[in-house]
Protein backbone atom coordinates (compact mmCIF):
# COMPACT_ATOMS: atom_id res chain seq x y z
CA UNK A 1 0.00 0.00 0.00
CA UNK A 2 0.78 2.89 -1.41
CA UNK A 3 1.77 5.98 2.18
CA UNK A 4 0.14 9.40 2.11
CA UNK A 5 3.32 11.19 1.23
CA UNK A 6 3.92 8.72 -1.92
CA UNK A 7 -0.27 9.40 -3.15
CA UNK A 8 0.56 13.30 -2.79
CA UNK A 9 3.78 13.10 -5.08
CA UNK A 10 1.96 11.00 -7.47
CA UNK A 11 -0.94 13.53 -7.56
CA UNK A 12 1.44 16.20 -8.24
CA UNK A 13 3.22 14.61 -10.99
CA UNK A 14 -0.52 14.36 -12.34
CA UNK A 15 -1.31 17.66 -12.01
CA UNK A 16 1.65 18.99 -13.45
CA UNK A 17 1.62 17.07 -16.66
CA UNK A 18 -2.04 18.75 -17.04
CA UNK A 19 -0.41 22.05 -16.50
CA UNK A 20 2.18 21.30 -18.88
CA UNK A 21 0.08 19.92 -21.36
CA UNK A 22 -3.75 21.87 -21.33
CA UNK A 23 -2.21 24.58 -19.39
CA UNK A 24 -5.25 24.50 -16.57
CA UNK A 25 -5.71 26.51 -13.98
CA UNK A 26 -4.14 25.13 -10.86
CA UNK A 27 -7.32 25.11 -8.94
CA UNK A 28 -9.24 23.38 -12.28
CA UNK A 29 -6.85 20.74 -11.58
CA UNK A 30 -7.13 20.20 -7.95
CA UNK A 31 -10.93 19.82 -8.79
CA UNK A 32 -10.55 16.77 -11.67
CA UNK A 33 -7.44 15.27 -9.03
CA UNK A 34 -9.96 15.35 -6.02
CA UNK A 35 -12.68 12.97 -8.37
CA UNK A 36 -9.74 9.95 -8.66
CA UNK A 37 -10.00 7.24 -6.72
CA UNK A 38 -7.53 6.82 -4.00
CA UNK A 39 -7.16 11.09 -3.51
CA UNK A 40 -8.74 10.63 -0.07
CA UNK A 41 -5.51 9.07 0.70
CA UNK A 42 -2.93 11.49 -0.17
CA UNK A 43 -1.39 13.49 2.16
CA UNK A 44 -3.17 16.80 0.84
CA UNK A 45 -1.31 19.35 2.80
CA UNK A 46 1.74 17.69 1.12
CA UNK A 47 0.25 17.36 -2.47
CA UNK A 48 -1.13 21.53 -2.76
CA UNK A 49 2.39 22.44 -1.09
CA UNK A 50 3.97 20.33 -4.11
CA UNK A 51 1.33 21.40 -6.87
CA UNK A 52 1.07 24.78 -5.93
CA UNK A 53 4.67 25.64 -4.96
CA UNK A 54 6.03 23.43 -8.16
CA UNK A 55 3.85 26.27 -10.82
CA UNK A 56 4.41 29.09 -9.14
CA UNK A 57 8.05 28.69 -9.00
CA UNK A 58 8.48 26.80 -12.46
CA UNK A 59 10.69 29.26 -14.14
CA UNK A 60 13.13 29.27 -11.33
CA UNK A 61 12.70 25.46 -11.46
CA UNK A 62 13.29 25.20 -15.07
CA UNK A 63 16.45 28.00 -14.50
CA UNK A 64 18.01 25.47 -11.57
CA UNK A 65 17.59 22.28 -13.75
CA UNK A 66 18.68 23.85 -17.24
CA UNK A 67 22.94 23.48 -16.58
CA UNK A 68 22.25 19.94 -15.93
CA UNK A 69 20.17 18.93 -18.98
CA UNK A 70 21.12 17.76 -22.11
CA UNK A 71 18.62 19.70 -24.54
CA UNK A 72 16.22 22.28 -23.69
CA UNK A 73 13.16 22.34 -21.30
CA UNK A 74 10.83 22.22 -23.72
CA UNK A 75 12.41 18.84 -25.07
CA UNK A 76 12.03 16.90 -22.08
CA UNK A 77 9.10 14.42 -22.40
CA UNK A 78 5.75 15.93 -20.25
CA UNK A 79 6.22 13.18 -17.48
CA UNK A 80 9.93 13.83 -17.11
CA UNK A 81 9.40 17.84 -17.32
CA UNK A 82 6.79 17.17 -14.50
CA UNK A 83 8.89 14.52 -12.06
CA UNK A 84 11.60 17.12 -12.73
CA UNK A 85 9.90 20.27 -11.67
CA UNK A 86 8.46 18.90 -8.49
CA UNK A 87 11.80 17.11 -7.41
CA UNK A 88 13.76 20.40 -8.07
CA UNK A 89 10.89 21.93 -6.08
CA UNK A 90 11.57 19.68 -2.85
CA UNK A 91 15.09 20.10 -2.88
CA UNK A 92 15.09 23.68 -3.10
CA UNK A 93 12.10 24.44 -0.96
CA UNK A 94 11.15 21.22 1.58
CA UNK A 95 14.76 20.81 3.33
CA UNK A 96 13.38 18.74 5.59
CA UNK A 97 12.99 16.22 3.24
CA UNK A 98 16.39 14.36 2.65
CA UNK A 99 17.59 14.85 -0.44
CA UNK A 100 17.87 11.12 -1.30
CA UNK A 101 14.35 10.75 -0.80
CA UNK A 102 13.60 13.10 -2.76
CA UNK A 103 15.77 11.31 -5.88
CA UNK A 104 14.34 8.27 -4.77
CA UNK A 105 10.77 9.27 -5.07
CA UNK A 106 11.29 10.82 -8.56
CA UNK A 107 12.76 7.88 -9.85
CA UNK A 108 9.94 5.68 -8.95
CA UNK A 109 7.20 8.46 -10.20
CA UNK A 110 9.45 8.31 -13.62
CA UNK A 111 9.86 4.32 -13.73
CA UNK A 112 5.69 4.42 -13.12
CA UNK A 113 4.52 7.11 -15.54
CA UNK A 114 7.85 7.65 -17.69
CA UNK A 115 9.67 6.12 -20.75
CA UNK A 116 11.77 3.34 -20.69
CA UNK A 117 14.56 4.74 -19.22
CA UNK A 118 13.16 8.28 -18.64
CA UNK A 119 14.05 7.38 -14.92
CA UNK A 120 17.94 7.13 -15.23
CA UNK A 121 17.67 10.57 -17.16
CA UNK A 122 15.96 11.96 -13.94
CA UNK A 123 18.81 10.02 -11.26
CA UNK A 124 21.63 11.74 -13.65
CA UNK A 125 20.15 15.63 -13.37
CA UNK A 126 18.79 15.25 -9.42
CA UNK A 127 21.98 13.76 -8.70
CA UNK A 128 23.85 17.00 -10.11
CA UNK A 129 20.97 19.22 -8.89
CA UNK A 130 21.14 17.76 -5.39
CA UNK A 131 25.37 17.99 -4.83
CA UNK A 132 24.50 22.05 -6.04
CA UNK A 133 21.79 22.69 -3.86
CA UNK A 134 22.45 20.68 -0.73
CA UNK A 135 25.94 20.72 -0.80
CA UNK A 136 26.47 19.62 2.85
CA UNK A 137 24.01 17.25 2.86
CA UNK A 138 25.74 15.35 0.02
CA UNK A 139 28.90 15.65 1.59
CA UNK A 140 28.06 14.18 4.56
CA UNK A 141 26.61 11.01 2.69
CA UNK A 142 29.47 10.48 0.99
CA UNK A 143 31.65 11.33 3.70
CA UNK A 144 29.69 8.68 5.64
CA UNK A 145 29.56 5.91 2.64
CA UNK A 146 33.79 6.20 3.02
CA UNK A 147 33.34 4.91 6.14
CA UNK A 148 31.62 1.95 5.46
Amino acid sequence: MKSGRRLAREFAVQGLYEWLIAHNDVRAIESRLAEVSGFDKADRPLLDTLLNGSITHACELRARLAPFLDRPVEALSPVEHAVLLLAAYELMYRIETPYRVVINEAVELAKAYGGTDGHKYVNGVLDRLAAELRTVEVDAAARSAERR
